[in-house]
């Protein structure tokens, strides 16, 4: 017992209720009204909708390197300022610069079909005059060793059906790498989607050292299938495939960041946020300007509405998520002087709230699973275990607990990396409840007498 009464007080009781879960009344009242408020001011318009839908219609898509991700980092940080928040800085870093170029497929047998395609970041284009190819249809890794006699100067096509993200996208990361190995001239994959309706999804891929370069794109769920068919039917399918593409020396950017200063322990940080950085088709409203603005509105409006925690909160606009994590990386190395308490990601799309992923001790789960009982009226009040986001990795690695906003997620890889990620996909209503989720999660957890223990 000596060593559990020199502990301050609230954070022996969250140690030793830990096991069997909080008491719902180690929440402070202050806190318990000042989630409520939050709802209430989250709920009550769709500023945030409003503000993204203003972004992404004025500076479309925002890939690292571009014209227009410097132009929306500019206007954030306006408006940042404008809203009265803390302390708006920047985090200089440099980012990769891949420029997509003119690039087209085209089928000229068994019959003429241009098919829409898109390269994959970081591929090389093709020569002038295109690459004209016979296809090679493989199913997966394997089927391509199968059949590697086969594939020396086809395209190499990898018609693989979606299961998962993590599963799927290595055809996308390592497809070229796997054709180069067996002779292929060029590769391409099947989107890495559930379905699509004639809209390719774009995304990185990566050469392997002492491997030949050869151009990487994706197109269809449909073209990949109808191709497949052509294949096992016995015909032969020749394509003429054009790529522009090149990467550039690497670019200056910045990740765009604001505050609420805390009023107690200014150094310790509760931080959130989502990529401002998206590919360059689409809007890049879901992935991840969704995220971005709904974090920025929770700290508006804590803001708004005179609260001030304990702890500062901070949202981030970080850049390069999509081909590098610069941006995250760039952040951790800035602010490791600084005592992180929290870190929350948004880059799921902001669909309807579930809740979050937590990554951390039993002990702070306790605790945030505490928190999240305040959110039961916006039917976000589910914590599982195990969550995070690539910006925040960084911080994690080094301890920090972290956490990823959990939404009503079967349209989003619909949509993630296309043309179709645009504004028209989200819902107002459903933003304002993740606005309203990552403002109760972020304010009372730096609100609470004690930090999140580690």
């Amino acid at each position: 017992m000596t060593r559990a009464t020199a502990l301050p007080g609230t954070l022996f009781l969250l140690l030793t209720v830990a096991p069997v879960g909080m008491r719902a009344q180690q929440i402070p009242q202050r806190d318990r009204d000042a989630a409520q408020k939050l709802i209430a001011a989250a709920l009550a318009d769709h500023h945030a909708y409003d503000r993204l839908a203003y972004m992404v219609d004025t500076f479309g898509p925002r890939l690292s390197g571009s014209v227009a991700l410097e132009r929306t980092i500019d206007w954030i940080l306006e408006e940042m300022k404008a809203d009265g928040l803390d302390d708006v800085q920047v985090d200089s870093t440099m980012v990769p610069h891949w420029v997509r170029g003119p690039e087209s497929l085209e089928m000229l047998a068994p019959r003429e079909r241009k098919l829409p395609m898109l390269g994959l970041g970081g591929s090389i284009g093709t020569p002038p005059g295109g690459i004209r190819a016979e296809v090679l249809v493989v199913s997966s890794f394997d089927d391509l060793t199968a059949h590697a006699a086969q594939a020396k100067g086809r395209i190499v096509l990898f018609d693989v059906p979606f299961t998962n993200y993590g599963e799927t996208v290595r055809y996308r990361t390592q497809g070229a790498g796997a054709a180069a190995k067996v002779g292929a001239v060029a590769s391409l994959i099947r989107t890495v989607g559930p379905q699509s309706m004639q809209n390719p999804h774009t995304g990185v891929m990566y050469y392997e050292d002492g491997v030949p370069k050869i151009p990487h794109a994706a197109i269809t769920v449909e073209d990949a299938r109808m191709i497949h068919r052509m294949q096992d039917r016995g015909q032969r399918v020749e394509l003429l495939l054009h790529m522009d593409a090149e990467t550039l020396p690497d670019a200056p950017s910045r990740n765009a960041m604001a505050e609420i200063t805390g009023s107690e322990h200014p150094e310790e940080v509760v931080v959130l946020g989502g990529h401002i950085d998206s590919w360059d088709v689409g809007q890049g409203a879901m992935d991840d300007g969704g995220g971005v603005v709904a974090a920025w509105e929770a700290v508006r409006l804590m803001k708004k509405l005179g609260l001030r925690p304990r702890r500062t909160v901070r949202v981030v606009a970080w850049v390069n998520e999509e081909n590098g994590g610069a941006g995250g990386r760039q952040y951790a190395q800035d602010h490791a002087d600084e005592r992180h308490v929290l870190a929350i990601e948004s880059d799921g799309g902001v669909f309807k709230p579930e809740g979050f992923g937590f990554t951390g001790s039993d002990q702070a789960m306790a605790v945030v699973r505490e928190v999240a009982k305040l959110l039961q009226s916006v039917g976000s009040g589910t914590i599982t275990k195990g969550g995070g986001g690539s910006d925040i990795e960084p911080l994690m690695q080094t301890g920090v607990p972290g956490m990823g906003l959990n939404v009503e997620d079967e349209r989003y890889f619909w949509y993630h990396h296309s043309d179709a990620d645009t504004m028209d996909k989200l819902d107002p209503d459903d933003v304002a409840r993740c606005v309203a989720t990552m403002a109760v999660m972020a304010y009372v957890i730096a609100d609470l007498p004690d930090p999140l223990p580690r």
